[in-house]
């Protein structure tokens, strides 16, 4: 009798060891996973604490972000990259209680079509409440402007690039803003201008960038940062390392002319508070 039970009953034992050891490692990974969402929700917590460190509450951004919508730099990797910066200019704005504008342009100031213009508040009793509520933001923007940008880009008049005339847009819409509002102009482009000017013809020195760019009109953005970022990244073959200097230095001078505080001409865009 014990030997015939004996037998059975170790055939249905003998498959609770692998039953038990499945559900160890399921439960194992089910518990791995939740420790790295929630590192990766401490992490992000912790870099928007030091993007709040940064802010100016005396002096929220008014972030106008302009992107070269023209043929030059018309590639997925450069529109992807370009999303990528403007991502980080968005989480930004909403830990600074900013006010956020993103528009494309082409062949002047008026060949423009505006992305998202809305201000970003985070609701909340403390700083920590209402950095919880940054990734939530961020995406719902995020999804806006990319749905918007390839309708955008379609419809923008073409046969030319008129980057210099953006500065004046830059420096209306900081009026119409208003208030304690900073002006930063983040300007994503290739460098390539071809209207009033050709900087495409050859490589600039810095003089003679300097002295084209003081033939340009632009207008006063005092106490503004503005960033000019993707300067010689066209879809095409890139251009050589002292034309792409020529960029850097045109925009430079470009920059000093308004008066703004703070000017970054760049090839990559680089997260501010990082």
């Amino acid at each position: 009798m014990i030997n015939s039970s004996s037998g059975p009953a170790l055939a249905r034992g003998s498959s609770r060891p692998g039953h038990t050891l499945a559900a160890v490692v399921l439960a194992v990974m089910i518990a791995l996973t939740a420790c790295g969402t929630a590192s990766s929700s401490r992490g992000d917590l912790a870099t928007n604490q030091h993007l709040l460190t940064t802010c100016d509450p005396a002096a929220p951004p008014a972030s106008l972000v302009q992107i070269d919508g023209t043929g030059s730099s018309a590639s997925n990797t450069i529109v992807a990259e370009r999303m990528t910066a403007i991502e980080s200019i968005v989480r930004r704005t909403a830990i600074c209680s900013g006010h956020l504008r993103v528009i494309v342009f082409s062949a002047s100031s008026a060949a423009t079509t505006t992305l998202f213009d809305g201000p970003l508040r985070l609701p909340g009793a403390t700083d920590n409440a209402r950095l919880k509520r940054v990734p939530g933001v961020v995406s719902d923007v995020m999804a806006k402007i990319r749905e918007a940008y390839g309708p955008a880009v379609a419809g923008l008049a073409k046969g030319g690039s008129d980057i210099t005339a953006q500065y004046r847009l830059a420096s209306e819409w900081t009026q119409q803003v208003g208030g304690p509002f900073r002006l930063h102009l983040y300007v994503l482009t290739d460098g390539f201008q071809n209207i009033g000017v050709d900087l495409s013809a050859r490589p600039l020195s810095k003089q003679e960038a300097a002295s084209l760019a003081d033939q340009v009109a632009v207008p006063q953005l005092a106490g503004a940062s503005v960033t000019v970022a993707g300067l010689g990244r066209v879809a095409g073959s890139p251009p050589s390392s002292d034309v792409v200097e020529g960029l850097v230095a045109y925009y430079d001078a470009l920059c000093q002319k308004t008066g703004a505080a703070q000017c970054i001409s760049v090839t990559d865009y680089t997260p501010e508070g990082r």
